[in-house]
């Protein structure tokens, strides 16, 4: 059954999801907002659907061997800027509510995912998905996602059920096949994009005076990220390091708001 959601606001935007009995969510715990009482929450190590961080199933074993399973699982999600644990939400006694947001100003979209194609996301992208989605590291893209200029690194959602993402400011819903089957985009503006899409990445020019003035002075690098073949992708149209360096600056600014002393308070 697929989760049902209201997305709520413009460019900063949230979402309530109203879980029927037997349904349950799970979400990094920077996301959650509120929930109504019989909505239980439940902080877990391990990853949904029986699953370790790559994706494969979980290996069956001893104390040990579980423990030993579980530690690599939080690397990982330790590697790719997540939280250390999921909290996991299920209603109780009839249907509940919960709701979701962002860390930064921006819309959402719902994926439904099939069973049969998966997504990638940014790591900053993901919001919450029901237990039947599998989370997964996608590590075999961690050379190219250095090489993007960006370092990040991508995760992997598999399985059936309800995945919600969101980006900064608005997003933007291409097709590569649209546009002669590969697009070319700045690192810091992608989202998601399904498994039917290839990633690369594209050196900008050879070593010459304009390559240089593109890496010193274009905001990029001296590369960008390529996506090939036929499905959607996702974009948003507020970087990632813009984002960030505003956060920066606002905390320097209160950081020596705080530490001015008494005279300041005059």
């Amino acid at each position: 059954m697929t989760i049902k959601m209201k997305i709520a606001g413009e460019l900063a935007q949230s979402v309530t999801c109203q879980l029927e009995q037997g349904q349950t969510i799970y979400t990094n715990s920077n996301k959650f907002r509120w929930k109504t009482t019989n909505v239980t929450m439940e902080t877990r190590l391990s990853t949904p659907a029986g699953t370790d961080a790559s994706g494969a199933p979980a290996k069956k074993g001893g104390l040990l061997q579980q423990a030993l399973s579980t530690a690599t699982d939080v690397g990982k999600r330790v590697l790719s800027g997540q939280s250390l644990a999921f909290q996991w939400f299920r209603p109780e006694g009839g249907s509940g509510l919960v709701a979701f947001a962002g860390n930064l100003p921006g819309q959402m979209r719902v994926i439904e995912l099939d069973g049969t194609t998966g997504w990638f996301t940014e790591k900053e992208a993901f919001i919450c998905a029901e237990d039947s989605v599998k989370f997964g590291i996608a590590l075999s893209k961690f050379r190219s996602g250095r090489r993007s200029g960006e370092g990040y690194i991508l995760e992997h959602f598999t399985g059936s059920g309800t995945l919600l993402v969101s980006g900064g400011g608005t997003l933007i819903d291409l097709d590569p096949a649209n546009y002669g089957g590969k697009i070319q985009v700045h690192a810091g503006a992608l989202v998601a994009f399904a498994e039917t899409i290839e990633y690369g990445v594209d050196y900008v020019g050879g070593l010459n005076m304009q390559t240089v003035m593109t890496a010193a002075f274009g905001g990029q690098g001296l590369s960008l990220i390529s996506l090939s073949g036929s499905g959607p992708v996702i974009l948003q149209s507020t970087l990632h390091y813009n984002l960030e360096t505003e956060e920066r600056n606002e905390d320097e600014k209160r950081g020596m708001r705080q530490g001015g002393g008494l005279l300041d308070r005059l």
